[in-house]
């Protein structure tokens, strides 16, 4: 599964790989911020509410959403287009068990096309700790009728995030982007 992830998959997925009750190490992303590395300016933060009793109230209904917690939606100005890098901090716990090897491997898509790969290691993560790592992103830079177009087709920008313990998939996180905003 890891090297169909890194070198075969060229286009964004519908689905997602795997359930969510693979992640059997209990990670859970808490807190994610970018920034842009050449201003020092925060483009996006967004921490994780503490878990509240209606959560709990929906999943004892059978009412959870199976991609809750999967899937972010980013509205950004065509400015972030323009970015050479950015740096992107996450926190995320993890449960009971150790995590060896932890890896990120995400691949960004304008509609059928593959605009970037980034490959991210988190390492070791001692069980049941709060961790935070920042990744820093380096931008391809684009054509400009490429990002006129991604301006033009919002939310047609997408993103597959696969997560992976030793070589196993354990998540799969999507995004989309809308670069309009400002206008």
């Amino acid at each position: 599964m890891f090297l169909l992830l890194k070198y075969m998959i060229h286009f964004p997925l519908t689905d997602y790989l795997c359930k969510p009750e693979d992640n059997i190490y209990s990670i859970d992303f808490t807190r994610f911020k970018i920034r842009d590395l050449e201003t020092a300016t925060v483009l996006f933060e967004i921490a994780k509410p503490p878990q509240c009793d209606l959560d709990e109230e929906d999943e004892e209904n059978g009412e959870a959403d199976t991609s809750a917690g999967r899937f972010v939606r980013y509205q950004f100005t065509p400015a972030f287009l323009k970015l050479r890098t950015v740096g992107a901090t996450v926190e995320f716990t993890v449960g009971d068990r150790p995590v060896t090897n932890f890896r990120m491997i995400e691949r960004h898509y304008f509609q059928e096309r593959l605009l970037k790969s980034f490959d991210f290691d988190f390492g070791f993560c001692i069980p049941n700790s709060r961790n935070t790592c920042e990744h820093i992103y380096e931008f391809p830079q684009l054509p400009d009728d490429l990002i006129q177009l991604m301006i033009e087709h919002p939310y047609e920008t997408r993103s597959d995030s696969f997560y992976f313990v030793d070589n196993k998939l354990i998540m799969h996180n999507k995004a989309d982007y809308a670069y309009n905003g400002g206008q």
